[in-house]
């Protein structure tokens, strides 16, 4: 009934599937009228088998195969190009003309389909689903832990030195593989961006189907008894509920143990620090001009600003030092300062996207529990925001 083939990595739309299911349940309960068949525990038996990795006889289940094309097919596609995260219309949505891709990302990915998919595969589906997701965000996390670790000595200079302008000119130039790091920061981003949309899609199936449960688990996320709030936040996410702090994301990071013979609080704020100071060498990209209608950049860099909000709760929620807000304000000052330096620049390359790249840096802040507008407008003046908003909407009518 899914219609998958490997060879194309064809796959029905989640829709399809469940009317087709549901279809087949009800000419089976009709069946139940004339043959005695516990048709109730044969649902029971088969469909939650089908939440789960393998069924029974070891076999790929629905969840299984539809989280493997989620992340090897759709993803790898937004990552590759011409597929833009809409925060407007809470989907994936393809920058092409039709017939381009093989698929449209809207089909899969919009409130409806991904509502069929919670449907389909539960609870249980979407949180093996999320393991799935979050095991990659840890692998990209490693190997960007591992570039800062080979600028070390550099990006502790650039910590301290945020106030000295030409100073940090000239350190920047000495840092290697800033490209590699923002990329992989961007394809965690798209990869949280979607988990953000399934748990959305799962709060909505279950706050229909269990109501008075799920106001209760939001009762306890708000008001969480003294002691281990993280076992509150495992609840919680499991309903599709959203954490200040990602209990996936830091149990995954907890899994994938640093190797690299550092302190791990040292490189997470490193890492925060080489973000920061990076963002800058975004408005060189040609597809880092801001949609007004998506509410995004062609090249999905909005997507940073859940990458760092996310990836700085779970670092330093896992280090044990608790400062997740402490530390986003670092990365706000020196993101700030670094990208203040770009009105001085007259290189129009160096420029292209300049008022783009400065709402990224207002993305960040609405994205995130921890910071503040108020904070925001002490280090960036928002004047230069109201004019960057303005030119980017009056591009996109011109065009």
């Amino acid at each position: 009934m899914m219609m998958y083939n490997p060879e194309t990595n064809e796959i029905a739309k989640p829709s399809e599937l469940l009317t087709s299911v549901q279809a087949y349940m009800s000419v089976l309960q009709s069946v139940e009228n004339y043959v005695h068949i516990d048709i109730t525990r044969v649902f029971n038996n088969v469909l939650l088998q089908q939440t789960q990795s393998q069924d029974s006889h070891g076999e790929k289940t629905i969840a299984a195969l539809y989280a493997n094309w989620y992340l090897e097919v759709l993803l790898w596609r937004v990552t590759a190009g011409h597929i833009i995260y809409s925060d407007n219309q809470r989907s994936f949505v393809s920058l092409t003309v039709d017939g381009q891709l093989p698929f449209n990302p809207e089909e899969y990915t919009d409130v409806n389909e991904l509502q069929a998919l919670a449907e389909l595969i539960g609870p249980y589906g979407m949180k093996c689903m999320n393991e799935n997701l979050v095991w990659h965000i840890a692998s990209q996390l490693q190997e960007v832990k591992k570039l800062v670790v080979g600028n070390k000595e550099v990006l502790q200079q650039l910590r301290s030195n945020f106030d000295k302008p030409e100073h940090m000119r000239e350190l920047f130039r000495r840092l290697q593989q800033v490209d590699n790091v923002l990329q992989r920061m961007t394809i965690i981003g798209v990869i949280l961006c979607f988990r953000k949309l399934a748990q959305n899609a799962l709060k909505d199936v279950l706050s229909d189907r269990i109501p008075f449960v799920l106001s209760c688990i939001e009762d306890f996320r708000l008001h969480p008894p003294t002691g281990d709030t993280m076992v509150v936040n495992e609840m919680a996410s499991a309903a599709g509920l959203s954490c200040k702090i990602d209990p996936a994301l830091v149990s995954a990071l907890r899994a994938h143990k640093s190797d690299l013979g550092e302190d791990e609080y040292q490189i997470a704020c490193l890492l925060m620090v080489f973000v920061a100071v990076s963002l800058p060498k975004l408005a060189r990209n040609e597809g880092s001009y801001f949609k007004a209608a998506h509410n995004g950049h062609a090249n999905n860099i909005h997507c940073l600003a859940t990458a760092v909000n996310n990836v700085a709760g779970a670092l330093f929620t896992l280090c044990g030092q608790g400062d997740a807000e402490e530390r986003l304000k670092e990365f706000l000052a020196l993101a700030s300062s670094s990208l203040l330096r770009l009105g001085q620049e007259t290189d129009k390359e160096v420029i292209k996207n300049r008022e783009s790249v400065y709402i990224l840096l207002d993305q960040i802040v609405q994205e995130s529990p921890f910071l503040t507008m108020d904070l925001l407008e002490s280090c960036f003046p928002y004047a230069l925001l109201r004019t960057s908003y303005h030119a980017v909407y009056k591009a996109e009518t011109v065009h």
